[in-house]
């Protein structure tokens, strides 16, 4: 699983960080990500190409977990 760290960056950042990351054709991501904004816009991409997202949240940071 490739693990991105998205942190002190406001979209679009984190959602080209994962699209350049997902057209290696992997099958898992996670990233970390610490602003509302960036945890839903990224979990509306990973969704939208196909992948299942589950976040997990600890002192303010976001863990996206993509599956496919």
């Amino acid at each position: 699983m490739e693990k991105l760290d998205a942190r002190g960056l406001s979209c679009p950042e984190p959602v080209i960080m994962i699209r350049k990351a997902m057209l290696s054709g992997g099958t898992g991501y996670e990233m970390t990500v610490d602003n509302t904004a960036s945890k839903e816009n990224v979990t509306r991409y990973a969704q939208h190409e196909g992948y299942t997202v589950t976040v997990a949240e600890k002192d303010g940071e976001y863990t996206l977990t993509m599956t496919k």
